[in-house]
């Protein structure tokens, strides 16, 4: 697990107003909270923020937060961006204990998709239905991401949560639900129409769809006139 660096300072005033000075003079204002401290209000610069958030080790690993200096360890738990701006408004970290499971959301790569007999196939589709995967861990153990090689995918093939393999010390929580809680993270189907009987009927025989066209586009019988 790689280390990665965020230079932070204390801030006082706290409140809306303040919060909009803060982002006119090119900060962030930030909560940092949990552990046995008291939640501390900080501000980071935004013009590096913004940088380091183009990464995704940003939002699934540990963070070295230095606040004035003071080196504390901790997790983003909550970013809020402008609407329409490319500006973040607001972030929430919180402190990491290494003697307690932490509970957090980290990516999947998809390996070798491309080199797989699905991938090689025509006309199959190859879904990846989560990008995102819930896991359970000590701090220590904690991913960056997690690897799925697809390279013995076939046609037909779904590959379920229970199939990833899994970093030491790390579990996946949803499956302690029951087999339900199972989910596809990957479905090689084929695209529609490749696996339908395309094969004509035979000659002279008509198929009930084009008899019961010929039925509907046949005149109706005038009715008998009465005597």
């Amino acid at each position: 697990m790689s280390e990665h660096q965020l230079n932070a300072s204390a801030r006082k005033d706290e409140g809306k107003g303040a919060s909009r000075r803060l982002r006119h003079a090119g900060q962030v204002p930030a909560i940092v909270y949990g552990g046995s401290a008291a939640p501390e209000s900080i501000q980071v610069e935004h013009n590096h923020l913004w940088h380091i958030s183009q990464n995704e080790w940003f939002y699934a690993s540990i963070l070295t937060l230095n606040v004035d200096g003071k080196g504390q360890r901790v997790l983003l738990r909550d970013m809020q961006r402008h609407p329409f701006k490319q500006q973040i408004m607001h972030l929430d970290f919180q402190r990491v204990d290494e003697n307690e499971a932490i509970r957090f959301n980290v990516p999947l790569h998809f390996l070798n998709q491309e080199k797989s007999p699905a991938g090689k196939t025509a006309g199959v589709i190859v879904t990846h239905e989560l990008n995102e995967i819930t896991i359970v861990c000590l701090p220590r153990n904690l991913p960056e991401f997690i690897e799925v090689d697809l390279s013995a995918l076939t046609a037909g093939d779904i590959v379920h949560m229970s199939a990833l393999k899994l970093p030491e010390g790390v579990s996946l929580p949803a499956l302690k639900l029951g087999k339900e809680h199972d989910l596809a993270v990957v479905i090689a189907k084929h695209a529609r129409g490749q696996e339908e009987d395309t094969a004509a009927p035979e000659a002279g025989a008509e198929v009930p769809s084009t008899k019961a066209a010929k039925a509907a586009a046949a005149p109706a019988a005038a009715p008998a006139k009465k005597k």
